[in-house]
């Protein structure tokens, strides 16, 4: 599933596409999921002509900022964005096996395409778990407004985070997937950020002592900081990140760099952890 640094190397692609150009053209495929009940020919009228302002996100929510109102995208578990621009085909990384972008071809499961000249931006999704939606402003949008502080642009201070820990007894893995209480993290980055603060997954977030939380603030900020600064180039992760055996059946491992690698349920997710160091 995108996590904040995925949705975040997808918002630099839209910008560097879109941001100043006129939106000449626009393709909505039907979906009344993704598009919740808009149909196509609503979305193309309303956006054909626009010119995009800017972009901006917070956790994994991304928009566009246009002449009238704001597009909300949200990848979902399988939402990709594709530059389609012939001779700069490219995605996020993560996704150049799932959903390339094939010159001259439309991309499989389009369900929306924006065309500035000759730059093209494609949202593609599989699963029909994404969300593509309207709004005046981001903060007139409940979804946004409910969202925590972003974990890389908006990280609290050292004070400020532990008391928000010291307020919570649910798992602190259960804690940093929620999106109210801090937004952009989902499962593989809570499993790296635990790992690196040696703070084991089912802990109360109340039991962390000011030294382990501020531990695991650092960590949040060292990991989704690096994952952000490679384009969330999972191959630019550093090696000894648990990201790359963390998963299970073949892509996974029994063993972290010596020590036992356990996959339990935590939060209703799988969680990967390492019994020996995180206490």
């Amino acid at each position: 599933m995108p996590e904040l640094p995925e949705v975040e190397a997808a918002r630099r692609m839209i910008d560097s596409a879109l941001t100043g150009q006129v939106l000449t053209e626009v393709v909505a495929r039907p979906d009344d999921i993704v598009f919740e009940g808009v149909p196509p020919e609503a979305t193309v009228a309303r956006l054909t002509g626009q010119t995009v302002r800017g972009t901006g996100r917070r956790g994994k929510f991304m928009w566009l900022e246009l002449d009238e109102g704001v597009l909300f995208l949200h990848l979902g578990m399988t939402g990709a964005i594709l530059d389609l621009t012939p001779g700069q085909e490219r995605n996020v990384n993560y996704y150049r096996v799932r959903a390339e972008a094939v010159p001259g071809e439309e991309p499989r499961f389009l369900k929306l395409e924006l065309r500035a000249n000759d730059r093209r931006i494609a949202f593609v999704d599989g699963r029909r778990l994404g969300r593509i939606w309207s709004a005046e402003t981001p903060e007139a949008c409940s979804r946004f407004s409910a969202l925590g502080p972003d974990a890389h642009l908006d990280l609290p201070e050292a004070a400020t985070w532990a008391a928000m820990l010291g307020r919570r007894k649910a798992p602190i893995k259960a804690l940093l997937l929620d999106q109210k209480f801090l937004a952009g993290i989902g499962n593989y980055l809570a499993d790296e950020v635990l790992l690196v603060a040696r703070v084991r997954p089912d802990r109360a977030a109340a039991s962390l002592n000011a030294a382990e939380a501020e531990a695991l603030r650092v960590a949040i900020r060292d990991v989704v900081g690096h994952a952000v600064a490679v384009d969330a180039d999972y191959e630019k992760f550093p090696p000894e990140w648990l990201f790359h055996v963390r998963w299970g059946g073949g892509k996974g491992a029994d063993l972290w760099q010596g020590h036992e690698l356990r996959r339990d349920t935590v939060g209703g997710r799988t969680t990967a952890w390492v019994p020996d160091l995180q206490k």
